[in-house]
């Protein structure tokens, strides 16, 4: 494809739609945000300090966490500046640059979530063998694929986006650089693009999404037949936390991404994509803390030696 060409920069409409009541969605948001970018953090750091969780199921976690904080960090605090702001404006090398990542980002959380499946299969099914297929260095080279691959894959992404002729004004209807409203811009067939993407859809979301759906298929098989209510219970319990960040986050994803693109509503595609880059994140923490017997205990023995330290003071 040819050189194009393209503004200097991008006008963001955001939530221009609600006048001046935007400004009041700074505050909720941002009390969104902190506590997404915080509950992430602490599982990080607790994953880190705490031996008990140096496991995989837990380093798989760790790194699930951080994605979402980057995934957040990509696009929400742009989107919190543009609330006060009447001119909303990004130039084009800073788009290209945001589109990358959460791109990037993203694609690397759903690969994630397809390892910790993927260990929580191994565990239940091959107890036994867990220690031995789950090496740290197997965990090691799942992490790294599941980072290096989207990467790697966007970079062409990127290069057919900035060589892209957009004669359509620079006006794009979303809070950031998502794809649909920039080949909304583009005067350029973008057909061949646009089966790029649902190419690029079926390799990170629909297959992690199948391997997820393939691996917890053999363990419901696999606990329905442990004789004792409790060891059924026991098991299941282990991958409630995951069943569930796997629910809301395939969900929302391939309902607003696994379709051609200019297919979307676009204002549907700015609330979907606002529950999955603040909401989301926001539950995903108190998901996991509620429903993790290791995780609540940590937690316990912190806060009590909190109070014992207060209390010697």
């Amino acid at each position: 494809m040819a050189n194009g060409s393209h503004p200097s920069e991008f006008v963001l409409l955001g939530f221009s739609a609600f006048g001046e009541l935007q400004v009041a969605l700074y505050g909720p948001f941002l009390v969104l945000y902190v506590m997404a970018f915080t509950g992430n953090i602490i599982i990080i750091v607790m994953v880190l300090a705490s031996a008990q969780l140096h496991t995989p199921m837990y380093f798989f976690l760790g790194n699930f966490a951080l994605l979402e904080t980057l995934v957040t960090m990509t696009i929400v605090p742009k989107m919190l500046t543009d609330l006060h702001v009447s001119t909303k404006t990004i130039s084009f090398t800073g788009c290209m640059i945001q589109f990358y990542f959460y791109f990037s980002f993203g694609s690397s959380t759903f690969l994630t979530l397809a390892d910790m499946a993927v260990d929580r299969f191994v565990a239940i099914c091959h107890p036994l063998r867990y220690g031995t297929i789950m090496s740290w260095m197997v965990c090691i080279r799942l992490t790294g694929a599941a980072w290096a691959a989207p990467f790697l894959a966007m970079v062409p992404t990127v290069i057919s986006r900035v060589q892209l002729s957009y004669c359509h004004g620079n006006i794009i209807n979303h809070f950031f650089c998502d794809n649909a409203p920039l080949l909304q811009l583009a005067c350029s067939n973008t057909s061949l693009l646009e089966l790029w993407d649902f190419l690029m859809a079926l390799a990170f979301v629909l297959s992690s999404f199948l391997i997820t759906l393939v691996s917890y298929g053999y363990i419901v098989t696999t606990v329905l037949r442990i004789p004792s209510a409790s060891g059924r219970q026991k098991a299941f319990s282990t991958c409630g936390s995951h069943l569930t960040l796997v629910f809301l986050g395939y969900s929302s994803t391939i309902f607003v991404y696994v379709q051609p693109s200019k297919a979307h509503s676009v204002e549907l595609n700015k609330f979907v994509v606002l529950v999955t880059s603040i909401l989301t994140p926001v539950l995903n923490p108190f998901i996991f803390t509620l429903r993790n017997q290791t995780v609540k205990t940590i937690i316990r023995g912190h806060v009590q030696r909190l109070k014992d330290l207060k209390n010697s003071a």
